[in-house]
């Protein structure tokens, strides 16, 4: 694709790294065969290859309207797309600078303005968020099932282990999933113990940044990167093996930490070397996979259908790790029809699109209750909460599974 960038984006990092993406594109469509929005919806504008036009447009000086904003903030940020098209264009990166220069150009209604800033503040905010939750969870029965939806039942905590092993990960915590699904991360403590591995976690670190940053609100999503180095520097400098991601929306977002802070000379190499570390916790067990057999005996579930979140398949194109794991366990996994489309989660994409996060949430569903599982399983804190909101069938995170299993 040929561009012509305009004078206030010329020889800029956001003007050089889209010009880059746009050039890579030969609108093939094939991403648009793959979009969960256009899937639903049918407008060209609602699919990559018509939003990457919005966005080529956009850089070239073409007036940015509010319908061009539209059409972005419907983007799942799913990035299916990515892992459709044969020329390998990064549209998750060049979506997002779309996003900056809309919010920068195009002033949203008070309403959208106040409930995205209430978002981007409370949301990341473990101090505000937590006993929130906590409120909710009490009131849940009495709630609107709207709300009700957002709310997971309260979990009675597992014990987190005690014991010391030479062999120390550094685990993310996470902003909301210690409240709304706590045991996620003892369980995986609990598994790692079982290992001879020992679970850190740096009481400073928060949010991964990544509902800032998909919310336009990109100097703040990078000041949730550095104080997650800040936090994490100190063990990275004791040895830790790697940096443990449970939430798949936090890897993808922590993997891209060295590209959006490469220009920060205080933070880039810093950044690098965190991206060295970080890997989905399915990554580290595969190297575990003989052990974590001989540790793990009881099946109490046998059959179970499996949600791989996009930002796992897509975002950090891990694909059958979980899956594999499982099976080795013992355990018979189902991939439902059309296991590659988004479940409508996407982070905070259930409350400013509901209607069409409902949708896709409905669809998938339907094809996973088809595989007629005991349990559904993801990767992913937002994937399990939306998915649970729509059905009786128990949805929970594969760790908290394999966590059931131990034998030791």
């Amino acid at each position: 694709m040929q561009t012509n960038l305009a004078d206030f984006i010329r020889n800029t990092p956001d003007g050089d790294e889209a010009d880059g993406i746009l050039r890579n594109c030969v609108h093939c469509g094939f991403c648009t065969a793959t979009c969960p929005t256009y899937q639903i919806l049918g407008d060209e504008l609602d699919g990559p290859r018509g939003r990457i036009y919005l966005i080529k447009q956009m850089v070239e000086g073409a007036p940015v309207t509010r319908s061009t904003q539209v059409h972005l903030d419907r983007c799942l940020t799913c990035r299916n797309c990515e892992s459709t098209c044969p020329s390998g264009v990064q549209y998750g990166r060049l979506v997002e600078i779309g996003r900056k220069l809309t919010e920068e150009k195009v002033t949203r209604p008070l309403g959208q303005r106040l409930v995205r800033r209430m978002l981007a503040s409370f949301v990341p905010n473990s101090a505000l968020f937590t006993p929130t939750m906590r409120i909710g969870q009490h009131f849940r029965p009495l709630l609107p099932k709207k709300l009700r939806d957002k709310v997971p039942a309260r979990q009675r905590p597992l014990e987190w282990p005690t014991a010391k092993h030479p062999r120390k990960m550094l685990m993310l915590a996470g902003c909301v999933q210690p409240s709304m699904m706590p045991n996620v991360n003892i369980a995986t403590a609990r598994v790692f113990d079982a290992l001879g591995v020992e679970t850190l976690i740096a009481p400073d670190a928060g949010c991964c940044g990544a509902i800032r940053l998909h919310l336009g609100y990109n100097d703040d999503a990078l000041d949730d990167l550095r104080a997650n180095i800040d936090a994490w520097w100190p063990y990275i400098e004791q040895g830790v093996e790697a940096i443990v991601m449970n939430a798949s929306g936090c890897g993808a977002t922590v993997k891209e930490y060295a590209h959006l802070l490469r220009h920060d000379p205080a933070y880039a190499e810093k950044a690098r070397r965190v991206v060295e570390l970080t890997r989905d916790v399915a990554e580290i067990l595969l190297e575990f996979e003989e052990a974590l057999v001989s540790v793990t005996r009881r099946r109490s579930v046998h059959t179970v259908a499996f949600h791989p979140p996009c930002t796992l398949q897509h975002g950090q194109q891990i694909r059958g790790k979980v899956e594999h794991l499982l099976t080795a366990l013992g355990v018979e996994v189902r991939l439902p029809a059309d296991s590659h489309l988004c479940c409508g989660s996407a982070g905070t994409y259930s409350l400013t699109q509901p209607k069409l996060s409902y949708a896709l949430r409905d669809q998938k569903l339907d094809r996973l209750q088809a595989q007629e599982p005991q349990v559904i399983v993801s990767a992913n804190v937002g994937c399990i909460a939306h998915l649970q909101s729509g059905t009786s069938t128990p949805v929970a995170h594969w760790i908290e599974l394999v966590e059931h299993m131990l034998s030791v």
